[in-house]
């Protein structure tokens, strides 16, 4: 009875945090039609600039912003190890091209990126994570479901 009630708590606060999830990815997207909107004015802007190189810096790190806004909304979408990947690879990529950085800060980079490669290939399990949000976990463990 008291694990009933456990599972049952824990089965409710994951429905509850997949619910707050799902707002979340909400407002993000519409933060990030926003800004992809702005983009476009950006890119009006650009050909009209007298400063040609600051307006293509700001345009690049905005369109930048969005793509890995739009990552981020598809990683918390589908719950998988390859989505949280693809994010940290467009974040420091952005980094790299946005960003003035030096000789050493482009190298620790490079040797991130590598890694994240590296762990993809070598270390990655496609069963991590195989579950969708909302998805039962629980019941593989409950022993009255396992004998039906």
């Amino acid at each position: 009875m008291k694990r009933d009630r456990l599972i049952f708590c824990r089965r409710q606060i994951a429905r509850l945090a997949s619910i707050v999830e799902t707002a979340v990815s909400a407002i993000v997207l519409i933060a990030i039609i926003v800004a992809g909107v702005r983009v476009a004015v950006q890119l009006l802007d650009l050909a009209v600039s007298p400063d040609v190189n600051e307006a293509f810096h700001s345009f690049l790190s905005s369109a930048f912003n969005v793509v890995i806004g739009i990552e981020f909304v598809k990683m918390l979408a589908k719950h998988s190890p390859g989505s949280a990947i693809e994010v940290l690879l467009f974040a420091i990529a952005r980094q790299m091209v946005v960003e003035h950085t030096s000789p050493v800060e482009n190298l620790v980079s490079i040797i991130a990126i590598l890694l994240i490669f590296v762990i993809r290939k070598y270390l990655f399990v496609p069963s991590f994570g195989s579950h969708l949000p909302g998805e039962d976990t629980f019941t593989a463990s409950d022993p009255e479901e396992e004998t039906e």
